[in-house]
């Protein structure tokens, strides 16, 4: 069974055989319609196999055709099987995000054997035990060894529940993980409980490992727990988690010190084999045998290390060592390396542990410590030859600790201010360089900042520093540095909505406005955010709020934005003007393009297609004139569309090629797919049908790589028409489908009636009328209600579907 051409010769099979048991003819279409309501011709298109019955609707009829149980199942599994070979592959992300393994390993043979008996039980289990006992490390290498039994992937997250900033929300570790999962950034819900639930949804079939690093409580772990039998979840924890053991069933492995043996194997895989066991064991005990004092210990070399052996055989320094207390242990040995510094990188060492973020680069080192680039270079090198940091500059969280109780406590202040202010002036100097049109944010440049001479040199930087940037925003804003919380706000608002980093744009902003409640520029950022999340009613209500405290021009237009995605044309359109009006009054000629062309995008949707070619035109000779290649590719391209929709197809089609070529060459991905969406609907009129399908599964792929609600609503609606002239109808319905369900979320009230006016048609070319006829009235009603020209289609098809019923119903 593997087409629906054979599921129809089946069932033409099983309506044969039930008509020769019984003795009497076949059922006829109408008589099979009558019984099940459905209409004849859909009726026709199922048994002849142009049409893939629905799951219910198959079960009906192979049960009013006499099947047996028995083959009522088998018959239900072949139909599953071709609709899952019909659908287009769908390709899983598949992450591999398991941190390095720790080398040399030595022992834990029963905590091992431990986490073995997991794979056989789905609940998860907790490695428990105290800090630098090497949890971490026995997750991770266990995690490696049976990897190949999880193929859709291995997850990981560093809670930081015992750093000293703030844990690591469940909420922000969902996000990580569903990007990870493939999920697109606008699909993630706001809210935490929905967000946990679409993890769980994510992960019901699939064969997941989860390790979830550091935790530092059960409320931390559970919202992070999937619902599927076939993932497992490991969790580190220097608590023993007892309520995740009550809740959620958890098992718990604890993991106690090394054994002397282990721990002198450990020393002499690191140092030496000629190392004697009874100096090895000696330090070790000084080490309270913690696998991490051990590895620090070692890194000081033989000689050294021979030398504090002696000294400890002799007395001095063992007082100062409690064996009870791990962490003074810990702490003892820290301050071994830390001794043998150079003043410069013991300086440096406690100032990188103030640092708010999981890594760092050498700028940022530099800045702590009040240093030239090239001396945080030296100074970093040092640390990383004495184990103090690790590679890519991070900082285990036992020596983050240690470290910040090092920095002396009047550096502590001045050093941070120095951090934020280098990732300020960095961030306002990567904003101005990748959009230069956008007014710029007061801010001083700071000495040794990172070169970002070109527009890739900055978009890199803002890549790899955007979870730092985030942290750094969250901590200014909590502990005193507003006004640096505020900057990164305006600074990176665009970098945000443009990279499509929704989440980090609502963590940003939304700890400015918490310290700046009345600042209108972050009020329309935070509104931004929660826009293209698809929250119109939240974004709106900020929107007024920003107007309320000031805001100008462009709070002004965004506003105007959301009421033309709901359908508000008249009020979007004088938003849109006052708008223009302030850019206007302002020199801001980038601005006033800008309102030029959402004015002529207005214009289009209600109608008025001599004023929208007018206004767009008007905006692409205005971006033409100041150089934004990019933006006039926009312009040309809403041109090419109004042109369209007035028969020009030819006149259509050149912008519309020039835009997606000026498009391309600047990199704009969200202005390739626009362009080729609107391409494929124009060659969808001319009746270019193969053409219009390229080009629209061209668009819609990118739209969805640019995580575009819009577009992709968009796109979805042009498919589905081009399926709909070409007969295939019940394509046409999973497209428009699909569509509609991204406008009921997003409040586009134009896309919402356009695809209720594709199902229409697409179930009258699938015969069934009735259904027709409601999708047609339900378009008819959308579009009634905004006004638009489109209303009048609907009509004319209404009108014909009741008059083709009547003559159904006379003959």
């Amino acid at each position: 069974m593997s087409s629906v051409e054979d599921l129809g010769r089946l069932l033409r099979q099983l309506r044969r055989r039930h008509a020769r048991a019984r003795g009497t003819a076949e059922l006829t279409y109408r008589e099979i319609a009558a019984g099940t309501g459905w209409s004849h011709g859909i009726v026709g298109e199922y048994l002849s196999g142009r049409v893939l019955p629905p799951t219910d609707r198959f079960d009906t009829l192979v049960r009013l055709f006499g099947a047996t149980p028995a083959e009522q199942g088998a018959l239900a599994t072949a139909r599953d099987r071709v609709e899952e070979a019909r659908r287009p592959a769908i390709r899983r992300a598949v992450p591999r995000q398991l941190p390095p393994q720790a080398y040399p390993f030595v022992g834990r043979a029963a905590a091992w054997e431990a986490l073995d008996a997991t794979l056989a039980d789905p609940r998860p289990v907790v490695v428990a035990g105290t800090a630098g006992v090497g949890k971490t490390a026995l997750a991770v290498r266990w995690a490696y060894s049976v990897a190949d039994r999880f193929p859709d992937g291995q997850l990981y997250v560093d809670l930081r529940g015992y750093d000293a900033g703030a844990p690591v929300p469940p909420a922000d570790a969902l996000a990580a993980f569903l990007r990870a999962c493939g999920v697109r950034p606008e699909e993630i819900p706001a809210d935490a409980g929905e967000r946990a639930a679409r993890w769980r949804t994510e992960l019901a079939d699939r064969r997941v490992l989860v390790l979830l690093d550091n935790a530092c409580a059960a409320d931390q772990v559970r919202p992070l727990l999937p619902g599927g039998a076939h993932c497992r979840v490991v969790v580190t924890s220097r608590d023993d988690l007892p309520g995740l053991v009550a809740r959620d069933g958890a098992r718990r492995v604890p993991l106690d010190v090394l054994s002397e043996e282990e721990a002198v194997a450990l020393l002499r895989s690191l140092v030496d084999e000629r190392l004697t066991r009874h100096d090895a064991a000696e330090l070790a005990a000084c080490c309270a045998r913690l696998p991490l004092a051990l590895r620090v210990a070692a890194a000081r070399a033989d000689r050294p290390l021979a030398a504090l052996v002696a000294g400890f055989r002799a007395g001095s320094g063992l007082d100062l060592l409690d064996p009870g207390d791990p962490r003074a242990a810990v702490r003892t040995v820290f301050s071994w390396s830390r001794a043998r510094l150079s003043p410069a990188a013991a300086r440096l060492f406690g100032l990188v542990g103030l640092h708010p973020g999981t890594s760092f680069d050498v700028y940022a080192a530099a800045a702590l410590g009040d240093l030239t680039v090239a001396g945080a270079h030296t100074a970093l090198a040092e640390l990383a030859g004495a184990h103090l940091v690790e590679p890519g500059f991070t900082l285990h969280d036992l020596l983050r600790a240690y470290a910040a109780e090092t920095a002396p406590p009047e550096e502590v202040r001045p050093a941070l201010t120095r951090l934020f202010d280098h990732y300020t002036a960095t961030a306002v100097h990567a904003a101005r360089t990748l959009f230069p049109h956008d007014p710029p944010v007061p801010w001083t440049a700071t000495e040794n900042e990172r070169p970002l001479g070109v527009r890739d040199d900055a978009r890199q930087w803002c890549d790899e520093q955007r979870a730092n940037l985030v942290a750094a925003a969250r901590y200014a804003a909590r502990h005193g540095w507003p006004r640096h919380s505020v900057a990164l706000s305006r600074a990176l608002w665009r970098v945000f909505e443009v990279g499509g980093h929704l989440q980090e744009a609502l963590a940003v902003h939304g700890a400015a406005a918490g310290v700046a409640p009345q600042d209108a520029e972050v009020l329309t950022n935070l509104g931004g955010a929660h826009g293209w999340l698809g929250d119109l009613a939240q974004a709106r209500a900020l929107y007024e709020r920003a107007l309320g405290a000031g805001g100008g021009a462009r709070t002004t237009g965004r506003l105007a934005l959301v009421c033309e995605r709901q359908g508000r044309y008249a009020e979007a359109a004088d938003h849109m003007t006052a708008a223009l009006a302030l850019h206007r009054a302002d020199g801001d000629r980038y601005g006033e393009a800008g309102q030029l062309l959402n004015l002529g995008t207005v214009h289009r949707r209600r109608g008025r297609y001599a004023e929208a070619a007018a206004h767009h035109h008007r905006a692409a000779e205005l971006f033409a004139a100041l150089g934004e290649v990019r933006l006039e590719g926009y312009a040309l391209g809403n041109l090419g569309a109004v042109e369209s929709l007035l028969g020009e197809h030819d006149a259509a089609l050149a912008h519309l090629t020039r835009a997606l070529e000026q498009c391309e060459a600047a990199g704009d991905r969200a202005g390739v797919g626009s362009a080729l969406t609107t391409l494929g609907t124009v060659h969808t009129r001319r009746g270019a049908y193969a053409e219009a399908l390229e080009l629209l599964r061209r668009g819609l792929s990118v739209s969805r790589e640019t995580a575009d609600r819009s577009l992709e609503t968009e796109t979805l609606n042009g498919l589905g028409e081009v399926l709909l002239a070409t007969g295939r109808y019940a394509e046409a319905v999973d497209a428009h489908r699909e569509a509609l369900g991204w406008a009921e979320r997003t409040g586009d009230r134009f896309e919402g009636a356009r695809a209720a006016e594709g199902l229409g048609s697409a179930y009258a070319g699938l015969g069934d009328r009735t259904r027709a006829a409601g999708w047609w009235s339900a378009g008819l009603a959308g579009y009634a209600g905004l006004g638009v020209p489109e209303a009048d289609r609907v009509r004319a098809l209404l009108s014909g579907s009741a008059g083709g019923r009547a003559e159904e119903e006379a003959g």
